[in-house]
């Protein structure tokens, strides 16, 4: 009966300026992660299924572009205005490194094993930094005419998938340092993710969503979107994905036939950012309204803090969405 059910989404207060970037780790002992980027300069993590704020990252100087936690949670990593890109013990909140650059620094992430991390900053360079030998020459690929958006490691870490303003969205092989493939679109491409099973490529550009067969950038499919569209995440499972962009709102579509499913007002901003938790249950959103939201998957199931309560009683209780406060 989940059709007579509001979306009631989590609303996670505690940033003072714009969220414009999310992610999460895998699930681990203690559950899963979710760290978000704000403008506010001071990424901050949070338990995945209930918004609880577990603690805050100081040490920037500026605006915080990107986000990454590796898949145990025991890592953070974050780039910033401040030209740096750093790693953090998510455990304890300590620094670890701090990789200068010579501009903004728009986007980190971690390879699977916690060894590296892929940067791309305002240089439109792609770094990659060794956490084992962090006083390395960093590996450097170079050729996008714009400022990077978002870079990632894929095929086994073997290569690079990097995302521009420049139109383009780039394949690099780590072992030559060459660009292999080029993906070219008539937009700027906003978002790039990989899905949980590291078989399909979600890129958002204009109002369109495309997905894209990893490991041959074969494009399996395309669906166009009301709103200007900034972020995009594929469900674990592949049958549904959720997208944010211009017009305030959350969709959600089949992934299969590329209908809408239902659409919710929630922010009161622009939505920079979404992702899908790692058990698929939820996804997050940040906006330009300085929050983050979560959401569920399946509406009117007992989970997290959301407890299943008939249509009637939920109207009743709770009429506003319930605030997570950051302590």
């Amino acid at each position: 009966m989940t059709s007579n059910l509001r979306q009631i989404p989590l609303t996670c207060s505690g940033h003072t300026r714009p969220v414009v970037h999310l992610d999460f780790s895998d699930v681990c002992e203690s559950g899963y992660f979710l760290i978000s980027a704000c403008k506010d300069g001071s990424p901050m993590l949070r338990q995945g299924d209930t918004g609880d704020w577990v603690g805050t990252f100081e040490g920037h100087k500026g605006a915080v572009w990107g986000v990454a936690l590796n898949k145990n949670a025991t890592l953070a990593a974050s780039g910033a205005a401040d030209f740096t890109g750093k790693v953090w013990n998510a455990v304890t909140g300590g620094e670890i490194h701090s990789f200068q650059h010579k501009h903004i620094v728009k986007s980190v992430a971690f390879d699977t094993n916690s060894e590296n991390i892929v940067t791309g900053s305002n240089e439109k360079l792609v770094r990659v930094f060794n956490l084992e030998q962090p006083n390395a020459e960093p590996e450097l690929y170079a050729g996008h005419t714009g400022a990077l958006k978002r870079a990632l490691f894929c095929r086994d870490d073997k290569c690079i998938l990097s995302a521009a303003e420049d139109k383009t969205v780039r394949l690099w092989d780590r072992l030559t340092g060459n660009e292999i493939q080029r993906l070219q679109f008539p937009h700027n491409p906003n978002s790039l993710e990989i899905s949980a099973d590291n078989h399909i490529l979600t890129i958002t550009h204009g109002s369109t969503i495309s997905f894209w067969e990893v490991d041959t950038l074969k494009k399996l499919k395309e669906v166009k979107v009301p709103t200007n569209v900034s972020s995009a995440s594929l469900h674990p499972d592949k049958h549904v994905f959720v997208c944010g962009g211009e017009d305030f709102k959350m969709y959600k579509f089949d992934y299969i036939t590329g209908n809408e499913i239902e659409s919710f007002k929630g922010h009161f901003g622009p939505v920079h950012s979404v992702k899908f938790s790692p058990d698929g249950e939820l996804y997050a959103s940040g906006s330009e309204d300085g929050t983050l939201r979560l959401w569920q998957t399946t509406v009117g199931k007992t989970y997290g803090l959301w407890k299943c309560t008939e249509p009637g009683e939920l109207n009743n209780s709770m009429n506003s969405p319930r605030e997570v406060h950051a302590n």
